[in-house]
């Protein structure tokens, strides 16, 4: 099993959104669900979270950000990494979060 395009939307209000502890709330819950299944036999070959940039939404536009990585539109779509995407990178290093 692929668990593909998991994750959350946040409302894009016009500011930078780098804390979302929300999301890391979250992909936390979700990954412990993954972990539960596999250790009662789910044969899980994969997660990958949605999404790693800010980006188009075909339902939405750019009215909610998906993005382990917020991307500013408005200049010249900068990139700056949010909480999660620290989050995560702990988690596949296997380290705690600071």
């Amino acid at each position: 099993m692929y668990i593909t395009e998991n994750g959350r939307d946040e409302a894009s209000t016009g500011k930078i959104l780098l804390k979302d502890g929300d999301r890391i709330d979250y992909y936390a819950r979700h990954l412990k669900m993954v972990q539960d299944a596999i250790l009662i036999g789910a044969n899980v070959k994969g997660f990958f979270a949605w999404s790693l940039l800010d980006n188009f939404e075909w339902a939405s536009g750019y009215t909610v950000r998906f993005g382990l990585v917020y991307v500013d539109f408005n200049d010249r779509r900068k990139r700056y990494l949010k909480k999660s995407a620290h989050w995560f990178r702990h988690l596949l290093n296997g380290k705690k979060e600071n």
